[in-house]
């Protein structure tokens, strides 16, 4: 028996009982906007009646009373309740392991880097590495990265260990370059920079591969610490609104804690699945799957075609306009990646491929084109995603209908990036930059989702950066494309009926008879409110397949 047979054995033992037990009969929901994610031209109901985890009406107030005489009611009382909202891009264990580790994602300089990482070494002392993540230096003073004479300010003995917010880049200290093997005579690996002075000394930072050399010498997340993160992360979405994840580069422990949770009756949302190319032995022969308790999915095999934009690892097609010696990396090789997008089309799974650059992009695209042609099995019966899809040259935005390639975006990407993105690429290139809207008028499905832990991972941060285009205190530049904001209605659907159709999904993104009760509720309609007041709603309940998993009421 697979690994995962085995798996699905030992999880359907665990659950059966428990799960039937804690299915909720069901509730009538009225006294607000209700958006039901059907078509413009249907009327919005009055209520929704809940039933047995599903939609079993939407309709007049009057006929749901009814039908749900004998069920619990919750009165919206003004708040507003849409289909459940889904980030079909998260990593859910770095998630959890921001709020148990040394987070840096409010650094507001190298300075203040140095005197947070000098306070945590103090208050958490010893000879192990000093590891942390979440720094972005596109806001500071400085405009630089990091080096390993800053990170030397804090210790020259202990190795310091921290890594960029993408997850693209790290900065080390001199003692962690050591612990690395990392000399000026150490090549870079491919797909990899290790960044170096004019001297041709290592400046401490490693891009995107390079990070392995460090990585492979620190000590691994025990399966007890990566269970306990991915609870806490899956916690924290629930409580701010998302009824689904969608995780990505998911190793073969995440699948196993993530079954184990769901199992215990500790995984408040749905988590669809997209694997390392490491650990997609089991869905490659399989194809995709799921556990007993339907909650979570393994949809998958996530790919890297480049590295990120601020690192300058994105595969642009002209070098950089801020530094013309670079164009970017390429992480994919074409024959192995090939063999196995056809080995996934041959069991109808899944492929999100990483792809940032304009030159990534079009990789990609004809990639996945050139397996298409194979005529595998699932050819015309899988739906396949490029991740990210940041910058696009205008020539190739077509390419993607004619693929039928989903778009799976981040907006709030957009809202940060565009303090630097105009440096990285000159004003011809942010043509095709974020290009939701253009995208949309092309006939591509575009979802949405955060990458937390690189972006805060909060729904209305990025309901608000799709439809507003402007950061948190409401500005925006010169080159921020304005017009590539997104109707509220559009910017909804990102993150509701796209993010069912880029996971197969066809019972979820829409609150209709029938469909699964996946919904969230907000304070106030955010189709409506002033654009300002959308980021501060509050997230009222979370239901999942019909169950109460946070309330905030």
């Amino acid at each position: 028996m697979g690994r995962v047979l085995a798996l699905l054995v030992t999880a359907w033992c665990l659950v059966t009982a428990p799960a039937a037990q804690a299915q909720e009969a069901g509730f009538l929901i009225f006294g607000g906007p209700i958006h039901t994610g059907r078509e413009s031209g249907d009327p919005a109901p009055e209520a929704l009646v809940v039933r047995d985890g599903k939609v079993a009406f939407a309709g007049r107030l009057v006929e749901a009373r009814k039908i749900a005489k004998d069920l619990p009611q919750i009165d919206l009382k003004g708040a507003a309740a849409y289909p459940g909202f889904i980030d079909s891009h998260v990593h859910l264990t770095g998630v959890g392991q921001r709020e148990m580790t040394l987070n840096l994602d409010q650094v507001a300089s190298v300075a203040d880097l140095v005197a947070v990482v000098k306070a945590w070494d103090a208050t958490y002392p010893g000879a192990g590495p000093l590891t942390g993540r979440g720094w972005i230096e596109t806001h500071w003073p400085e405009k630089r990265f990091p080096t390993r004479a800053d990170l030397d300010a804090v210790s020259t003995t202990r190795p310091i260990v921290l890594g960029r917010s993408d997850g693209h880049a790290t900065v080390l200290n001199t003692a962690a370059l050591k612990l690395a093997g990392i000399t000026r005579d150490t090549p870079d690996p491919a797909g990899g920079r290790i960044e170096r002075d004019a001297s041709g000394e290592a400046t401490g930072m490693l891009i995107d591969t390079a990070q392995s050399l460090i990585r492979a010498k620190l000590p691994q997340m025990s399966y007890e610490t990566r269970k306990e993160a991915l609870a806490r992360g899956a916690a924290l979405y629930a409580a701010r609104g998302w009824t689904r994840g969608v995780n990505m580069s998911t190793s073969a422990e995440d699948v196993k804690a993530l079954f184990e949770l769901a199992a215990e009756g500790r995984l408040p949302i749905r988590v669809d699945i997209f694997m390392t190319p490491e650990d997609s032995a089991e869905v490659l022969k399989w194809g995709p799957y799921q556990d007993p308790t339907g909650l979570v999915r393994v949809r998958g095999v996530k790919l890297y075609m480049d590295g990120a934009l601020g690192s300058r690892g994105a595969a642009l097609k002209a070098p950089y306009s801020d530094r013309a010696d670079t164009s970017g990396l390429v992480i994919a090789e074409h024959d192995p990646t090939l063999a196995l997008m056809k080995r996934a089309l041959d069991v109808r799974a899944q492929i999100a491929f990483h792809a940032i650059g304009d030159r990534a992009n079009r990789m990609a695209l004809d990639w996945m084109v050139e397996a298409f042609r194979t005529n595998g099995p699932g050819a015309a019966q899988v739906v396949w995603r490029i991740e990210h899809a940041q910058i696009i040259d205008p020539g190739d935005i077509a390419w993607f209908h004619k693929s039928g390639v989903v778009a799976s975006m981040q907006p709030s990407h957009a809202i940060g990036d565009f303090y630097f993105a105009p440096a990285r690429l000159g004003d011809g290139r942010l043509t095709g930059a974020y290009a939701w809207q253009t995208l949309l008028e092309e006939g591509v499905v575009v979802a949405g989702g955060t990458d937390a832990p690189v972006e805060v991972g909060d729904p209305r941060i990025e309901f608000y950066a799709a439809a507003i285009r402007k950061d948190l205190q409401g500005r925006s530049g010169p080159d921020w494309r304005p017009e590539e904001a997104l109707s509220r209605d559009d910017a909804l659907y990102l993150f509701t009926g796209a993010g069912a159709y880029a996971v197969m999904d066809k019972a979820a993104g829409a609150l209709k008879p029938g469909a699964a009760a996946d919904i969230t509720i907000f304070s106030a309609d955010i189709l409506t409110i002033p654009e300002a007041d959308i980021l501060t709603v509050k997230p009222l309940l979370t239901i999942v397949a019909g169950k109460i998993v946070h309330d905030g009421r």
